[in-house]
């Protein structure tokens, strides 16, 4: 027997909308109450899927049913991991014992978090409401645009998480009525090099070599009023406000990206600060001593001790005392010779 489940057809796919190497599925409200959303990015014979659950929630103090739901907090996060042409679903010991090919995506390699930090170009295919599908070619991506490279958000509203396999989800935490909610998905696909003959940093070069971006807007709680009666009905369904999916390649490494040269070029930041790579590396405790005291020598000679001070004056005293014993007096009554003592209470020592 067979049951029919739903109708596609040429431009009408229901819940489902494609983008390049993406997908989104939703929103979609399940029998629970609860909103859900989907997003897939395809690679090779592998594909990621992450779905993001949003439940009805109130504000502290009112009871839960009293009133229409005044958000949608996120309370469960899915991820599948699915490949093709394989015996059994992907894991780390098979993924061990069978390298993918390049073009085909590893799943259980580390990425250092650095790697999402590089020059990205590539396609961007996007979607909406009152565009349709476009089209569109990125040289270069801008700063602004690397919300992969942030990976707690942009707003204290951002639950983030990073996987292992270069994996990078955000979702907003609740989602209230106008305001659009951002779901998004980012993967570097690409697993490390399986020459025998290919260094680390070859290794390394070859995780980074694909970034892979999918993010969907949605909308949700919008309310039904009755303008006669002036009184709320209800909510519209949520619907997808705008679908983006972004298929990149590694164009190089990032530039200027230090914060000291910022915060110099800004003033903010004195310019004697010694920079991270002018600072001594490997230094004994030895050598550190020696460099203090050579720093301490040079002091000494760039400004003149108090001690040689004293010993000058007590000089300058001395002499011109002598020389007033000599000369014939004016009075009848001499001043004894300054002592050391007084010397130092004159130049306030």
């Amino acid at each position: 027997k067979t049951i029919s489940v739903a109708t596609y057809a040429k431009g009408n796919l229901a819940r489902y909308r494609c983008a390049s190497v993406g997908m989104s599925c939703g929103p979609s409200i399940l029998k629970s109450g609860a909103m859900s959303t989907e997003l897939v990015l395809n690679y090779g014979d592998a594909r990621l899927r992450v779905i993001y659950q949003h439940a009805p929630v109130w504000e502290a103090g009112i009871e839960p049913g009293s009133c229409p739901p005044q958000g949608l907090k996120l309370f469960r996060t899915m991820v599948c991991k699915e490949t093709l042409n394989t015996p059994s679903p992907p894991t780390y010991t098979s993924e061990q014992a069978n390298p993918p090919a390049k073009g085909n995506a590893s799943f259980f390699k580390p990425v250092p978090p650095f790697t999402w930090h590089k020059k990205w170009a590539g396609t961007s295919w996007t979607w909406g409401e009152q565009t349709g599908d476009r089209g569109w070619s990125i040289t270069e991506l801008e700063e602004a645009d690397a919300w992969h490279g942030r990976p707690s958000g942009d707003t204290s509203d951002v639950w983030s998480m990073r996987l292992p396999g270069g994996i990078l989800l955000q979702s907003p935490r609740v989602i209230t009525t106008g305001r659009a909610g951002i779901c998004r998905l980012a993967w570097l696909p690409e697993g490390p090099n399986t020459d025998n003959d290919s260094s680390s940093k070859s290794q390394m070069e070859g995780i980074d070599s694909k970034l892979l971006r999918i993010e969907a807007s949605v909308l949700a709680l919008e309310p039904i009023i009755d303008e006669e009666e002036d009184v709320m009905l209800g909510f519209y369904p949520p619907i997808l406000g705008s679908l983006r999916c972004d298929s990149f390649e590694k164009l190089g490494e990032l530039e200027n990206t230090s914060m000291l040269d910022k915060l110099r070029s800004m003033g903010e930041l004195d310019q004697s600060v010694v920079k991270e790579e002018d600072k001594p590396v490997g230094e004994t405790t030895q050598q550190q001593q020696e460099r203090q005291q050579k720093q301490q020598q040079e002091q000494a000679q760039s400004t003149p001790t108090a001690a040689a001070n004293i010993n000058d004056a007590s000089q300058d005293a001395s002499t011109s005392s002598d020389k007033s014993a000599n000369a014939p007096s004016s009075s009848s009554s001499s001043s004894p010779p300054l002592s050391e003592d007084d010397i130092r209470k004159s130049l306030k020592l």
